[in-house]
C-alpha cells in the first residue's frame, strides 16, 4: 500500500517539478536565451515525447488490446487519431500563441505573454494525460504495465519539462515581466500536468476496457504537439542541426529509460 501511494505521488508530481525547475532559471538569467540553446532544448523535448509515445503508450496500448481479445492495432489507431484530433480542434477554436512567435513590448501589454503561457499550458495537458493513462494501467494490474515503467515515463517527461519550463519563463522576462512573475507563470503552466493525470486516472478507472484507446489517445495528443510546435521551431533559421541532435538525444534517453526500467 505504501509503495502504491508513493508511486502515485511520484508519478503525479515529477513532471510538474521538472517544469518548475526549468522555470526557476528565469530567476538567474541575465539575458535572453540564445536561439541555439532554445533549438537544442526544444529538440530534446520533442525526442523524449516521441519515444514516450511509442514505448510508453502505443506499444502498451497494443498489448493491452490483445490481452482483452481485441485486434491489437485497431484501438491504437483509433485512439491515436482521436488524440491528434482533440489537439487539432483545440488549436482551431481556442486562440493561442505558437512557441515560435516572439513576445515583444512592455510588461503592461500582457496579450502575447499570456498567449504563450496558454499555449504551453495546453501542450502540457497531454503529458499529464499520458502519465495518468499508464498509471491507471498499472493500478488495474495490466500485464504490460509496471511501476518501473510508470516511473520511467514520469521521469522522462520531467526531464524534458526542464527545458520546456525555461523556454516558457525566459521570453516572459525578455518581454519585460519581473523574474518572479515569469517564474510563477512558468510554474503555473506545469500545474495542468498533475491535473491532466488525475482526470485521465479517473476516466481510465471508470472505463477500464477502453484503456488501450486511452493510452493511444494520449500518444496522439503528444505527437501532435511535437509535429505542430516543437519540430518546426527547431528547423527555422540557422543551426537547425542543433535541434536535430537534440531530438536524437531526447529520443534515445527516453527509449533507454523505458526499456531498461519498464
Amino acid at each position: 500500500m505504501g509503495e502504491t501511494a508513493l508511486g502515485i505521488a511520484a508519478a503525479l508530481l515529477l513532471p510538474f517539478l521538472g517544469t518548475s525547475l526549468g522555470a526557476s532559471f528565469s530567476l538567474t538569467m541575465k539575458r535572453q536565451m540564445s536561439p541555439g540553446v532554445q533549438k537544442a532544448l526544444l529538440g530534446f523535448a520533442a525526442g523524449v515525447m516521441i519515444a514516450a509515445s511509442v514505448w510508453s503508450l502505443i506499444v502498451p496500448a497494443i498489448e493491452s488490446a490483445e490481452a482483452q481479445g481485441m485486434v491489437g492495432w485497431l484501438p491504437a489507431a483509433v485512439g491515436f487519431l482521436l488524440g491528434v484530433g482533440m489537439l487539432l480542434t483545440f488549436d482551431h477554436i481556442l486562440p493561442h500563441m505558437h512557441l515560435d512567435e516572439e513576445t515583444e513590448g512592455p510588461a503592461s501589454n500582457l496579450k502575447k505573454p499570456t498567449m504563450l503561457i496558454f499555449a504551453v499550458t495546453l501542450h502540457n495537458l497531454p503529458e499529464g494525460m499520458a502519465v495518468g493513462a499508464v498509471l491507471a494501467g498499472w493500478l488495474a494490474g495490466d500485464a504490460g504495465m509496471s511501476l518501473a515503467g510508470v516511473m520511467a515515463l514520469a521521469a522522462g517527461i520531467a526531464i524534458q519539462n526542464v527545458p520546456e519550463g525555461a523556454i516558457v519563463a525566459a521570453p516572459l522576462v525578455s518581454a519585460g515581466l519581473s523574474k518572479g512573475r515569469a517564474f510563477a507563470y512558468g510554474v503555473g503552466s506545469g500545474a495542468v500536468e498533475p491535473l491532466g493525470a488525475l482526470i485521465m486516472l479517473a476516466i481510465a478507472g471508470i472505463l477500464q476496457p477502453f484503456l488501450p484507446f486511452i493510452l493511444a489517445f494520449a500518444a496522439g495528443a503528444m505527437i501532435y504537439v511535437v509535429v505542430e510546435e516543437l519540430i518546426p521551431e527547431t528547423q527555422m533559421g540557422s543551426h537547425t542541426n542543433i535541434g536535430t541532435i537534440g531530438v536524437a538525444l531526447g529520443f534515445v534517453l527516453m527509449m533507454v529509460l523505458d526499456v531498461a526500467l519498464g
